[in-house]
């Protein structure tokens, strides 16, 4: 699976901005995808993810840092996983990065297999 993150950019704080993660294979559907975060001399977090097909699909799980701004969401015929990011604020600032992984999804990044590029997102005050 190769991933392309995109939609990062420079928005004022309260502003919005939507990540797109764009997936290669016909398998995409079975994955379950993940955003994180990383900023410089910190360690990669979790941001938001959202389970496979398999078993119950569509589970989301959001940091509690996130929860009631960020949204996730997928769209198997496109191979797509967005993140929609309302509310921002300074702290927001980060490379988002999109992952995948079979099974239930995770929020520990070194069970996420395949790693898309990152893209900067960076949030004014």
């Amino acid at each position: 699976v190769q991933l392309q993150a995109s939609g990062g950019g420079l928005v004022q704080a309260g502003g919005s901005l939507r990540l797109s993660c764009a997936a290669s294979g016909r398998t995409f559907s079975s994955y379950s995808m993940g955003w994180f975060r990383q900023v410089p001399g910190k360690e990669r977090e979790f941001v938001a993810a959202i389970s496979g097909i398999g078993g119950i699909g569509g589970i989301t799980g959001y940091a509690g840092s996130v929860k009631g701004r960020f949204t996730i969401s997928r769209d198997n015929a496109k191979n797509t996983v967005y993140l929609q990011m309302n509310s921002l604020k300074p702290e927001d600032t980060a490379v988002y990065y999109c992952a995948a992984k079979s099974g239930a999804y995770d929020t520990v990044p070194s069970r996420y297999s395949y790693w898309g590029q990152g893209t900067q997102v960076t949030v004014s005050s």
